[in-house]
Parts: structure tokens; sequence; C-alpha cells
């Protein structure tokens, strides 16, 4: 698509998980947008955003295959792995990022790579932790 407004499923604001298989059957899921204006996802709007029943996060975009999301545990951080590669980008708080035998201490700005399938986690975060997590590519990681 060149220029203009992207398509809006709007249908998945509630429920981002309608539809998928149809669109998976057609080998191509439907973008979708969370926010006010297409192409953009304010913290705000992140903060305010459902948490889809049986998820940790909220789903803020989609795109192929990639997916944009919203996560803030609070107390601890009980992820597993996941089937493909991710970034996280600190939005705000602090802690120690868990990758395999790695520990490095994050902070609002920083930007950490997990992975396909790799045991990560989030430990000793503050109270104010929340993180955009940007996933992409075919399952097990490129």
């Amino acid at each position: 698509m060149t220029g203009g407004q992207p398509p809006r499923d709007t249908s998945q604001a509630q429920s981002p998980a309608k539809g998928t298989a149809d669109a998976r059957s057609r080998n191509h899921i439907l973008p979708f947008f969370a926010g006010a204006d297409p192409w953009r996802v304010t913290p705000a709007e992140a903060r305010s955003a459902k948490i889809a029943e049986g998820q940790r996060s909220a789903l803020l975009m989609r795109h192929g295959s990639m997916t944009l999301r919203y996560y803030a545990p609070r107390g601890r951080d009980p992820q597993q792995p996941h089937e493909q590669d991710e970034i996280y980008l600190v939005v705000a708080g602090t802690g120690q990022f868990v990758n395999g035998d790695d520990r490095v201490p994050f902070g609002p700005g920083d930007v950490l790579f997990a992975a396909a399938g790799r045991v990560h986690r989030f430990e000793d975060f503050s109270d104010d932790f929340e993180t955009w997590v940007v996933f992409w590519g075919p399952k097990g990681g490129e």
C-alpha cells in the first residue's frame, strides 16, 4: 500500500484472535492498529489497551509476521519462551533482564533482544516497569 491510511480491522479491537484462523487460511493476516491514528500507538493508548483472555500483554499492532504488544508485569514475570524473535523497548522502570545464562540491567530507553525459543524474563523490576514488545519472523526465529 502506498500513502493514505492503512486498512483498520476494528473488529479485532475487543478480541484480537477473532478471525485469525480465517486470515491464516488465506495465507495472510489482516493488519490491526489499536491507536486512534493509523501507524501510531502512544504509551497512554498502550496502558489503556485491553489484554485478551489468556494473554499477558495487549496487542497494539499487527502487520504480516510483526506484532507490537505492550507488557507491564506486576510482581513477577511469568513468561515462557516464545515462537518468534522479539525485541523489548523499555518505556519506563528498571530491573534485570535474564536471557539464557546472561543477566543485564535495564532502564528506560534500553532495547533488549530475545531469540525465539530462548528462556528469558525480567527480574527485580520496579513497580513502574513497562515495555513495548515487537515479535517478528517465522516460528523458530531467523
